[in-house]
């Protein structure tokens, strides 16, 4: 770990998130005002006062003490870890010994764009089934501890032997209903979720096992490849544009992944790099991570010299892909929701209606 990243940062700026929108203003404003001619540290000036978050505006003022004390902005940047990852370091380090500063923020600033996109699809269409299985399990919720109780207890009152689906459904009635059991059940499922992410943060095995089983579940890892695939190619693209060693630009760019069986593989794949084999090559071995389509597309840039190119037309396809996916989504899950409040509705109606046959004949 680099020394930068190991120095205390202000607790307000560990635990005030800056919104991914304010980078991308900071980064993209950075690049015209440097193109206009302006010299840095007034740029960083007039940056932090349009800055509105507070946060930022900070730290933006500390990225300017550091130039004026004759740091490189990339060495300013990387005492601040939260602000932006190793990456945009080695970008914006790449500009500055190539004389080429503006160019690399442009490109920053273009691939925050994209990520900042393709995480706002997904998000964006998890909020549909979200809020319907909220009511749904609210309705739930509501049936099982105020309204099936009452209407329960009717049954209970007559004499007649009760159907076996309703005498299982009482029971699991007056189970939902008891607060011990709801408070006890709400502890567990704490503790498991807790569990679970404490495991993930410390257990690389158990981290690896359910990242992998992301990726096989149905749809989910659909998505989960074409993002983990979209932002490794578009964040390796702007890294080799920037001149920074394939190598170092591989094992950079699989950072940037959210699975880590992606992380995993790319640095194997840098690894490979090293001892001589072509990237094409290296992505091949893991055939489950990196389609065919992908692996020879690059194939097909490093024969012809435009690896970065090939790497971004591999980015925006799979883009494309989950956006088309997201905007599908919800269409896929419906007959999914309508099967389950299905078989939800019968079970309840099964439960009520039979009872009251029973009684009708016990007349």
């Amino acid at each position: 770990m680099p020394e930068a990243q190991k120095q205390p940062v202000n607790w307000t700026s560990r635990f005030s998130r800056i919104p991914t929108a304010q980078k991308i203003f900071f980064v993209d404003h950075l690049d015209t005002l440097i193109r206009a001619g302006i010299p840095l540290m007034q740029a960083l000036e007039i940056l932090a006062k349009e800055t509105s978050q507070k946060t930022f505006q900070r730290a933006i003022r500390r990225l300017k003490e550091d130039v004026e004390r004759g740091s490189p902005l990339s060495d300013a940047i990387e005492k601040q870890p939260h602000l932006f990852p190793r990456m945009y370091v080695k970008m914006v380090a790449a500009g500055e010994v190539s004389g080429t500063l503006e160019q690399s923020l442009e490109q920053i600033a273009s691939l925050m764009k994209k990520s900042h996109a393709l995480a706002t699809a997904v998000r964006g269409a998890m909020i549909y089934p979200a809020v319907i299985f909220a009511a749904i399990g609210g309705i739930g919720l509501l049936m099982m501890t105020v309204v099936l109780p009452k209407l329960l207890m009717l049954f209970e009152d007559f004499e007649a032997e009760l159907p076996l689906a309703t005498r299982v459904f009482i029971a699991l009635v007056k189970l939902g209903s008891n607060p011990i059991f709801l408070l006890s059940a709400v502890a567990v499922l704490t503790g498991l979720i807790v569990l679970s992410l404490v495991l993930l943060k410390r257990s690389p095995d158990f981290r690896k096992a359910i990242h992998r089983m992301n990726l096989r579940l149905p749809l989910i890892g659909r998505v989960a490849i074409q993002v983990n695939l979209a932002q490794f190619s578009f964040t390796l693209s702007s890294l080799l544009k920037s001149t920074i060693p394939i190598v170092e630009a591989v094992n950079i760019a699989g950072e940037t992944c959210t699975n880590v069986n992606y992380r995993n593989a790319l640095s194997d794949a840098a690894a490979r790099l090293k001892g001589g084999n072509a990237l094409s090559e290296s992505l091949r071995s893991f055939p489950s991570l990196f389609p065919p389509i992908a692996t020879e597309m690059i194939m097909v840039g490093e024969q012809s010299g435009q690896t970065e190119s090939m790497l971004m037309k591999i980015a925006d396809f799979y883009s494309k892909e989950v956006e088309s996916t997201m905007k599908n989504f919800s269409s896929i899950l419906e007959p999914v929701i309508i099967i389950i409040l299905g078989i939800a509705v019968a079970g309840v109606a099964l439960a009520v209606i039979m009872p009251m046959y029973t009684l009708i004949q016990s007349i």
